[in-house]
C-alpha cells in the first residue's frame, strides 16, 4: 500500500491506496508527517482529482474505491456516495433510505467511521434540524467543505 500527504488550503490529507483502490483519506494534524516529495504513480489519479475538486473543478469522483468495513458500514458508504455535489441530507432521510428508519443511529455511527473523506461524501450529512453535526476532520473542515460545494456565493458585505 502506497501513501501520500496532500497539502490543501483544508489541512493536510493522508491519501493511502493500492491497485485494489483508494483505502483510506483522512485529515492529519501533525505536520511532522509530510515526508513525501513525489506522488506514487498509484495514487496520482486520486492526488489529480482532489485537487481538481478543490480548486473548484470537479463534482464527481471517478475513483476505485476499498474501503475496509463491515456489510453495514459498506452500505451505508454507498448510499452517502448518492448524494449530490452541493446537496445535503438528514441523518434520518439516509437512515430512511436505507430501507429502515430506526437504523439511524447505526447508520450515524457508520457515518463517522467512513474512512475516505470526501470522495465518501459523509460531510453532506446534517441534523434534521439543519443543525451541523458532528464530523471526524471537525466540524470546521465540514463547514469549509459545505461551503465549496455550496451553490451560493456568499459575497462579504464590508
Amino acid at each position: 500500500m502506497e501513501s501520500y500527504i496532500l497539502q490543501t488550503d483544508l489541512g493536510n490529507l493522508e491519501i493511502k491506496g493500492s491497485f485494489s483502490g483508494v483505502h483510506s483519506i483522512r485529515f492529519i494534524d501533525d505536520s511532522s508527517e509530510i515526508l513525501n516529495t513525489e506522488v506514487p504513480t498509484i495514487l496520482e489519479i486520486i492526488v489529480s482529482q482532489l485537487k481538481e475538486y478543490f480548486y473548484g473543478n470537479r463534482t464527481q469522483f471517478e475513483l476505485k474505491l476499498s474501503p475496509e468495513g463491515t456489510t453495514f458500514q459498506k452500505k451505508v458508504w454507498e448510499q452517502l456516495q448518492t448524494i449530490p455535489y452541493g446537496k445535503t441530507v438528514s441523518y434520518q432521510k439516509m437512515a430512511n433510505d436505507l430501507g429502515d428508519p430506526k437504523v439511524i443511529r447505526a447508520a450515524a455511527s457508520a457515518n463517522g467511521k467512513n474512512p475516505i473523506a470526501i470522495v465518501i461524501p459523509c460531510h453532506r450529512v446534517i441534523g434534521s434540524d439543519g443543525s451541523l453535526t458532528g464530523y471526524a476532520g471537525g466540524l470546521h473542515r465540514k463547514k469549509w467543505l459545505l461551503e465549496l460545494e455550496s451553490p451560493v456565493t456568499q459575497g462579504k458585505l464590508f
